[in-house]
């Protein structure tokens, strides 16, 4: 008793409410249910930005490191609430347990006479929001899915708490490597609770089973390896990352000069030959076929909460009178790498420290041009933030989760005004940010 007594008593007010704010946003609001959503993420995020203030001091770091792992520990049993994509996660693992390969057909095919495989119910498909597409989830993310469905094969619920428990390893490594990172570059420690006690990462990675959770574990032990120069175990985990969201590979061109040439060619061809080895179940003219077509529709037919690209289509509409959105999609894919390879060719510096602002830079400037930008993929600038100057991921979290509002209404509908306000918010600081740092 006297071990716990150490700890303040606005330690434990702050833990214990924290959780059940946590454990309501998991266990509690559908996904149409915004007043719910945004009552309790306002409560708990004025809550994480209270506690990274205060925790000042080593005890109080690592308690509410504490409170983290246990707030990822209640949502592991909290079924997928706030987003239907876990029923695609389980589709595609029945799939691969029947020896099919997942990209082989879009799952609208299985429900044609002939067609049909044990465990596609139509209740199921019913619920895919993605009926007519092919699946675009790399290896790393198929293997949980097929792992979590062997387990489970009847359970929708047991299936969906195996996958997440990968993701609970994943995370709690991602807080270890993290506090190791931000020890060696001597920068202050409690920047790890910006990620661990986030109310979006929280929910989205956790309660809501997306898996930038792995892809920035892996990606943070690249990290951390070539810290270390350990370059070959370096680049197996980034090949890992890639192959559980493909994000990572914008960040290839700013490892060429600190690697140099020659070390360069060596680790990016063991990260390809991993990376072929972990997609080689899946590969097959249906593979490529498949993602290239789902990762052309995502450019092309898709838009959610975008940044520039809503501005740049309107603009597009009152010049030439049409829908740019078939162009503008490609266009802006096409601007953000002939970003990211302009910022690789004037960046001077070798050391490893100065690596994630780079990152960070580059994968904001993607989402900024993206078209779609769910709540859950601001979680890899907020990961890369701790270890820069910048802080408006953090902003950008707790206001990507008002989207909510958009699933509110009798039927879909965007909200131009909320996404407005949050990319005004979110570009002002970050100007405001870039400009002090310079």
């Amino acid at each position: 008793m006297k071990s716990l007594a150490i700890f303040p008593l606005w330690q434990w007010g702050c833990g214990l409410f924290f959780l059940l704010l946590i454990a309501g946003l998991g266990y509690g609001p559908a996904q149409g249910d915004f007043g719910w959503i945004a009552g309790l993420h306002l409560a708990a995020f004025l809550l994480y930005l209270f506690i990274y203030k205060k925790a000042d001091n080593r005890p109080a770091l690592y308690f509410f490191l504490g409170v983290a792992v246990i707030a990822r520990l209640l949502l592991l049993g909290a079924f997928p609430q706030l987003s239907d994509d876990v029923y695609r996660f389980i589709w595609d693992g029945r799939l691969i347990n029947q020896g099919v390969n997942p990209f082989a057909q879009a799952p609208v095919y299985y429900m044609q006479e002939g067609h049909q495989l044990p465990g596609l119910t139509p209740e199921l498909f019913s619920r895919l929001n993605s009926q007519k597409y092919f699946t675009v989830y790399p290896p790393a993310a198929q293997f949980t899915f097929a792992a979590g469905t062997w387990a489970f094969p009847h359970s929708l619920y047991g299936a969906a708490a195996v996958m997440k428990l990968f993701l609970l390893f994943a995370e709690v490594g991602t807080l270890a490597l993290m506090l190791k990172l931000l020890r060696r570059w001597h920068l202050p420690e409690k920047g790890v609770l910006l990620y661990a006690l986030n109310p979006m990462i929280l929910v989205e990675v956790m309660g809501n089973l997306h898996f930038e959770g792995a892809m920035i574990f892996f990606l943070l032990l690249s990290l951390w390896w070539l810290a270390s120069e350990r370059y070959g175990p370096s680049a197996v985990a980034f090949a890992f990352s890639v192959a559980s969201k493909l994000l990572p590979l914008l960040f290839g061109f700013f490892l060429i000069r600190r690697l140099g040439w020659r070390r360069s060619i060596g680790y990016f061809a063991l990260a390809g030959l991993v990376l072929l080895l972990l997609f080689s179940p899946l590969l097959s003219g249906a593979f490529f076929s498949g993602m290239g077509s789902s990762l052309g529709l995502y450019f092309r037919n898709f838009e959610f909460n975008a940044g520039l690209y809503y501005l740049l289509k309107w603009a597009g509409y009152q010049f030439w009178g049409y829908h740019t959105m078939k162009y503008l999609g490609m266009a802006l894919a096409t601007c953000t790498f002939l970003g990211v390879t302009l910022a690789a060719l004037r960046d001077r510096r070798q050391d490893w420290c100065s690596l994630p602002p780079l990152m960070l830079f580059a994968i904001c400037l993607y989402l900024f041009l993206s078209p779609t930008v769910h709540p859950w993929y601001t979680a890899l600038p907020l990961a890369l933030a701790p270890f820069t100057r910048f802080r408006f991921p953090v902003l950008w979290t707790a206001l990507a989760s008002l989207t909510y509002v958009n699933y509110s209404y009798a039927g879909y509908s965007e909200n131009m005004w909320v996404v407005g306000g949050e990319y005004v918010a979110v570009f002002s600081v970050a100007a405001w940010e870039w400009r002090r740092a310079g």
